[in-house]
């Protein structure tokens, strides 16, 4: 029988900054330590990692339950998934899977922050290329993930991943993929920032009244130039999944399909026309490209984004690559 890590990186109440990966810390801010008001809820397990916890149990699993509070801890379990010593001297994922790992996630930046820690873990640097990469890739198949989502199911537009996805949500049933069903290879984004998207970028913002604020940035898709950097853009999405498939009524993304090998992207630019009468009007206009590359050039000084829910800011270029079939999910 497998033995199973549950790990839990603490709330979005207790780590409004989206989890591990991004400040060091998983349960308020660094250094957390049980002299913190935000400590005990972070060592408490919630109810579902406990119910999941224990139909593992019942079907004869070894569970280990962990509250990774830093990027270390998180290391510390992923180390749990390397497979035996090769000869290169890299670490390499184990390929038999005699550890399975289940990501307790109360958003999608907690899962995210996981699969960094994994993808800074497992992918070799280029000088220490191994023969035996595939040649689309920068990294091997990552272990596949089990998601424990720890909120209930998001309707509408503002879907997690895991519903996107379709994987189960009940704790039970979580149980069951991870020792019964099959992983489902997913494209992974990696960008030239160090971190990974799973679901997909929004670039740009609004006022407080909803109204978009314009910014302007060269963006370019596999060669292909989207905008050049001299016209107002609205908001532009990269999408992996389709969770910023829509701004509002406006489609920016056309089926993005997290297993196609590439990633989608919408620029949506203010266009100004004007009625027969000579009134002004001002409509959006969606312009959509796929491929496996995608670099945006802000020419303002700071354009605000949010990547996988988790927010940021672009002062310089930033390029986003898709690795096809790289992380994968545990499926019923």
């Amino acid at each position: 029988m497998y033995d199973v890590v549950l790990l839990t990186l603490g709330s979005e109440r207790d780590a409004p900054g989206g989890g591990c990966g991004s400040g060091g810390a998983c349960c308020g801010g660094a250094d957390d330590t049980a002299a913190t008001p935000n400590a005990d809820r972070c060592e408490t397990p919630r109810v579902p990692v406990l119910a999941c916890a224990d139909a593992l149990t019942a079907r004869g699993a070894r569970v280990t339950t962990v509250t990774a509070r830093s990027d270390a801890e998180i290391d510390e379990v992923l180390a749990r998934l390397d497979g035996p010593p090769r000869a290169d001297g890299l670490a390499w994922p184990d390929a038999d899977g005699k550890t399975r790992l289940i990501v307790a996630t109360a958003s999608d930046g907690q899962l995210r922050a996981v699969l960094r820690r994994l993808v800074r873990r497992y992918a070799p640097p280029p000088s220490r290329r191994p023969a035996d990469l595939a040649e689309n890739r920068t990294l091997p198949d990552l272990p596949p993930v089990g998601v424990l989502p720890l909120d209930p199911a998001r309707a509408g537009t503002a879907r997690d991943l895991a519903a996107q996805l379709g994987l189960p949500r009940d704790p039970a049933a979580v149980a069951a993929a991870v020792l019964d069903g099959t992983p489902r290879r997913l494209d992974l984004l990696r960008n030239d920032g160090g971190s990974v998207t799973l679901d997909g970028a929004l670039l740009g913002a609004a006022d407080d009244a909803g109204r978009p604020l314009h910014w302007r940035a060269r963006v370019e898709v596999d060669g292909r130039v989207l905008s050049d950097g001299s016209e107002p853009i609205s908001a532009c999405a990269i999408g992996n999944a389709g969770g910023y498939a829509h701004l509002g009524e406006v489609a920016l993304l056309a089926d993005p399909d997290p297993a196609d090998g590439r990633l989608a992207v919408g620029v949506a630019v203010p266009v100004v026309t004007r009625s027969a009468l000579g009134r002004k009007k001002v409509r959006l206009e969606v312009r959509r490209a796929r491929g496996r590359a995608v670099a945006v050039v802000p020419r303002d000084e700071k354009v605000p984004f949010l990547d996988d829910g988790v927010e940021g800011e672009l002062s310089r270029k930033r390029s986003w690559w898709t690795e096809p079939g790289a992380w994968a999910v545990w499926t019923g």
